[in-house]
């Protein structure tokens, strides 16, 4: 099979850089940054947040061959910083969505009596039936 090993795809070889940015000679304020051992995944979430961001002109992404664990992502931006700069801004803003995002469905999708309330579902229904005391919604199933 031409598969590659599972850990191949992401397990970063010894001396491996993760990330590998070349700059554009044709395009003004624009770098084609390589992201190895990633996917579809982390490429859409990254374009998504850069296009979500004023400085920058153009983002997107393309990831070679499915057998290939990366992604190449190119940015240009209006000249108020560089690419660089702000791969590393959306990368800091996507980390702060994604933990908020983690706190809400933990709050969200507790199931502990804090008040001695009745039970809610998800959708803010009461519960009826069922014994769900001192159990998380994961422990369900």
């Amino acid at each position: 099979m031409n598969a590659p090993n599972r850990y191949e795809l992401y397990v970063l070889e010894e001396g491996e850089r993760p990330v590998e940015v070349t700059e554009d000679t044709k395009i003004p304020n624009a770098a084609t940054i390589k992201i190895v051992k990633q996917d579809h995944t982390l490429a859409n979430l990254l374009r998504s947040q850069l296009l979500s961001m004023p400085q920058v002109l153009f983002a997107g992404y393309k990831a070679p061959h499915p057998l290939q664990p990366h992604f190449l992502l190119k940015i240009q931006t209006d000249g108020s910083v560089t690419p660089t700069q702000v791969l590393e801004t959306a990368c800091t803003k996507l980390i702060g969505t994604l933990a908020t995002l983690e706190a809400k469905f933990k709050r969200e999708f507790t199931f502990k009596d804090v008040d001695g309330g009745a039970q809610e579902d998800a959708y803010g229904a009461p519960v009826t039936g069922g014994n769900f005391e001192g159990r998380d919604y994961v422990d369900l199933f």
